[in-house]
């Protein structure tokens, strides 16, 4: 702790010095260059960055491309207090100061194009044709209810217009990587309707080598499209339809170590015996219809999602090459198939004093699972008494919710204005599990006849805050914001004789925050800062139980989390441009019962999980014009990212260490032309990116190098 803030510290000292320095500069060295105000919607309405009363950072496409983000995991660090952790599976466990999603409903909500990412199996994450990327830090119930208690990730893609452009982008790099991606948009009728099109196809060979079988594990290859068509049908009048389809295949997903130690010492090695190919189909469908008239702005979008996702073979299960436990659930497409329709109607107003909206959200979903576990010839040697056999496990889980909402804002003066929602939602879960035994031979022998459960709760989240303009460069905000993750029903195992089902409550957060906006040096200097508390009540933890398999999701305590958050972009001289975001979080639980061999033990002051201590994101980004060449622009960028010790369970035995990465780009662009070289984790830093509680870990990725042409018309 006092190494992180003896660091902040000295950092902080060498802005002030950057900055004094520049602002002492004559007129005839700083360049007329300046930084340009940036618009978001992250209340659903558009306003400048600097004025909106919570912290938001934001990436437009420009800044995408130069930070190279394929993925939203890439996002790590570049926003304060935010991180991924990658299980090896294509999902992402996204965390937020210390608000982390640890269960299959997210602790961060995910919009692409309006659309809620509803859950893990239905998410986008590769990033192609993107006009922005906004993240909001803090719970935004009021605008966004369930699963944005943490905050939200808006993602944006490119419109058409009136005027015809596209792109083609071709990347190589090492383990044998291959990236295509072109788009193209266009008008069919000038001025009424347009359409747009983009397509990603990324292969790699994997990082990792199973020892087993002597050949690349991980192997992995995606296909995304996504395509939209606009039509204005009257004046002030359109509607939007978006499809969206990716295909992922992965040959050698679930590449974990059997413990921490193991992986940082036989870095990217396996010893699998059962291996396979996952399949992971997703599909998104929305209709836009949008009225933006001179008084009324009306909003309508109707989603649908799908997500189809299993294993063609059985999966180890034991992550040895023993055959022991495998995990099959290839039992055709009436089961694991993940269905969500959502709906959502806005109608919003904007004055000088008063900007208003209100709003009804609902959602039906449908998933269905059937999960097999094998044990085969080697069961006994994890304590199986017979072998050969298959213990089948259902999960039926249907959902629906409905919420209305209201968020106004009001100029109480030319230098203060007031902002003020409220929430109500409703959500029913109903659930049905049950199991077999299936020897391979005549019918399954049932073990627990099928079981439903039904539980429903209601969750109201207000927002307040208030906002000062000291003056035309200084925004002041002091904010109070509630979030709330739906409760629900959890499998508790397979033991026959115990009860199938149990409840676990709703999650709710309370945060305040304190931040002030600001430009420095004639728009030269933007520094933001903000300082967060929150509480957070009946904590959400899953815990894997093996060898069963099953999850199992239970209220573990209270987390109080409490930090500070610095966003700070220069424009230095003519050509050099530095970033420095810094993030710390310290968020611990106030009181933790966990089972124990002697009954309950007491983890209260243990670490959240999944919570860097600190991240930070340090780019220097130099663009000279060589010979006095107004043709060609050139590019150096280097970054360091920075991340503090995590914990990944419970208990805190399970830990990565302090540890950073080094990134940089070289590049030029000519006309339409652009070509540049890329590196990541330059000194092949190995950390571990994920872990369960049980110890099984995932690497992150390791130094990888390549080239990209860009050709844009």
């Amino acid at each position: 702790m006092k190494e992180v803030i003896a660091r902040l510290g000295l950092v902080c000292l060498v802005i002030f010095a950057l900055t004094f320095t520049s602002k002492a500069q004559t007129n005839d060295s700083i360049p007329e260059g300046q930084l340009q105000a940036v618009t978001v919607e992250a209340q659903k309405m558009p306003e400048d960055l600097q004025k909106v009363p919570f912290s938001v950072s934001a990436l437009d496409r420009e800044q995408i491309d130069r930070l190279n983000v394929w993925n939203v995991r890439e996002l790590r660090s570049i926003v304060p207090n935010l991180y991924f952790a990658n299980p090896g599976d294509n999902r992402n466990v996204i965390s937020i100061r210390g608000i982390t999603t640890t269960s299959y409903e997210p602790a961060v909500a995910t919009y692409v194009d309006g659309v809620n990412q509803f859950g893990l199996d239905t998410y986008f994450f590769n990033v192609n044709d993107v006009e922005s990327i906004e993240v909001l830090r803090g719970p935004q119930g009021t605008l966004y209810g369930r699963n944005a208690m943490g905050g939200v990730i808006n993602i944006k893609t490119k419109e058409a217009t009136d005027k015809t452009s596209g792109f083609a982008k071709f990347d190589v790099g090492n383990y044998g990587l291959l990236r295509v991606a072109a788009g193209l948009r266009m008008p069919i009728v000038k001025e009424k309707l347009f359409f747009s099109t983009s397509v990603l196809g990324e292969r790699m060979d994997g990082f990792y080598t199973n020892v087993f079988t002597n050949t690349s594990f991980d192997k992995r290859d995606i296909m995304n499209l996504n395509s939209s068509l606009r039509y204005v049908f009257a004046e002030n009048w359109d509607a939007t339809v978006n499809f969206k389809l990716t295909q992922n295949r992965n040959n050698g997903p679930f590449s974990l170590a059997p413990d921490p130690g193991t992986a940082i010492e036989q870095p990217f090695i396996v010893n699998q015996n059962a291996t396979t190919t996952m399949v992971d189909n997703t599909s998104n469908f929305s209709l836009v219809i949008r009225n933006q008239g001179p008084k009324f702005n009306f909003f309508s979008q109707t989603a649908f999602q799908s997500n189809y996702r299993y294993y063609r073979e059985p999966i180890d299960g034991d992550f040895s090459p023993i055959d022991a436990v495998s995990i099959v659930n290839n039992y055709g497409k009436d089961w694991n198939t993940n269905e969500i329709w959502t709906q959502e109607f806005r109608l919003s107003s904007s004055s000088e004093k008063l900007d208003w909206q209100i709003g009804f959200f609902g959602f039906v979903s449908d998933a269905p699972t059937r999960q097999g576990i094998f044990f085969g010839e080697d069961a006994g040697l994890i304590g199986s008494p017979i072998t050969n056999f298959t213990n089948i496990n259902t999960n039926i889980q249907g959902s629906t919710g409905a919420a209305v909402f209201g968020q106004a804002t009001y100029a109480l003066t030319e230098k203060l204005a007031l902002t003020g929602g409220l929430r109500f939602d409703y959500e029913e879960k109903e659930l049905t599990v049950g199991q077999e035994l299936d020897f391979g031979a005549g019918d399954p022998i049932i073990t627990q006849p099928d079981t439903t459960g039904t539980v429903d709760f209601t969750a109201v989240t207000p927002k307040l805050s208030l906002g000062y303009a000291s003056n035309q460069n200084q925004n002041w905000y002091f904010s109070y914001s509630r979030g709330f993750r739906p409760g629900g029903l959890t499998q508790i195992g397979s033991d026959p004789s115990q009860p199938p089902l149990f409840a676990y409550d709703p999650e709710f957060s309370d945060n305040f925050e304190l931040g002030v906006k600001n430009y420095f040096n004639k728009n030269r200097i933007r520094w933001n800062v903000a300082f967060f508390y929150s509480g957070i009540s009946d904590v959400q933890v899953p815990a894997l139980i093996l060898p069963d398999a099953i999850v199992i999701t239970s209220n573990a305590g209270d987390v109080t989390s409490l930090g500070i958050e610095s966003e700070f972009t220069a424009l230095l001289g003519r050509n050099l441009t530095i970033d420095w975001n810094f993030g710390y979080t310290n968020a611990t639980y106030d009181d933790l019962l966990l089972p124990g061999d002697e009954g309950e033990v007491d983890y209260s002051g243990n670490n959240q999980i999944f919570t860097p201590e600190y991240t930070s994101f340090l780019a220097l980004e130099f663009t000279p014009k060589f010979f006095g060449s107004n043709e060609i622009n050139w590019l150096f960028r280097g970054e360091w990212q920075a991340f503090g010790e995590q914990f990944f369970n419970l208990e805190n035995t399970i830990s990565q260490d302090a540890f950073s990465l080094l990134n940089a780009k070289v590049g030029v662009t000519q006309g339409d032309w652009e070509v540049n070289f890329w590196a990541r984790n330059i000194l092949d830093e190995n950390f571990i990116d994920y872990a369960y509680n049980f110890g099984a870990s995932h690497l992150g990725d390791p130094a990888t190098y390549g080239a990209e042409v860009i050709v844009r018309f």
